[in-house]
């Protein structure tokens, strides 16, 4: 399933999902201009490596992508799922948020795999924090969403279906890869994803709203 847009309004502009964007395609573009060796090097030194980690990592990693798909798929879930959360809490406190449950993320990923001498690269863990505090703030909402089985269709799911579909399959995989003790190959860092999903689900009832809560008239105290 690709989700294509939300269906609740955003009523001011998001600049800090457009500017992490820019950055993310921008040092993209410059791994892409490495060559094999030099982006081994740069996805080490920048990257979270467990074995051995370097606690900036935890911050760097957010901004390094394996390839174009990779950063592809990252931004659209960001820009489909993160500007209602920036327009909900303003720019300032998204960027804190984004961070704080990025680095969670990372951490998390380094305690389920301890070992592992792969660097770990990606916003996904970031990512799905803001998925996971949509889920919490947005829970009504629907997302237009790209799904194919055997034909491609366009239909509109409900948020929780979407993201708790997404963080299971995200769980069950994590439970997979457990046994990976040693673990020198590639593949996907799916305890940063259930990670940064949880965290975000708590991180963001610390964040204060930025738009004030629509009363009623036939509200009470």
């Amino acid at each position: 399933m690709i989700p294509l847009r939300s269906s609740e309004r955003i009523y001011s502009r998001t600049p800090v999902i457009a500017v992490i964007i820019g950055i993310n395609v921008l040092i993209f573009l410059y791994q892409f201009s490495l060559s094999p060796g030099a982006l081994d090097e740069f996805a080490m030194n920048w990257g979270i490596v467990p074995s051995q980690l370097n606690l900036v990592s935890l911050f760097t990693s957010m901004f390094l992508h394996g390839g174009w798909s990779h950063l592809l798929g990252n931004m659209l879930f960001l820009w489909v799922f993160g500007r209602n959360l920036e327009d909900l809490i303003g720019s300032e406190r998204f960027v804190g948020f984004y961070v704080i449950s990025g680095v969670a993320a990372g951490i998390v990923h380094v305690i389920a795999n301890p070992y592992s001498r792969v660097p770990t690269i990606g916003a996904s863990g970031a990512i799905a924090a803001v998925m996971g505090a949509y889920l919490v703030k947005f829970w009504r909402s629907d997302i237009d969403t790209l799904f194919w089985f055997i034909f491609i269709m366009r239909i509109s799911v409900p948020a929780p279906y979407f993201l708790i579909y997404w963080f299971v399959i995200q769980f069950f995989n994590g439970l997979g890869s457990i046994s990976e003790v040693d673990y020198t190959g590639g593949g996907v860092a799916w305890f940063a994803h259930v990670g940064g999903f949880l965290a975000g689900m708590g991180l963001i009832k610390l964040f204060r709203e930025k738009r004030p809560k629509v009363v009623n008239w036939f509200d009470q105290d």
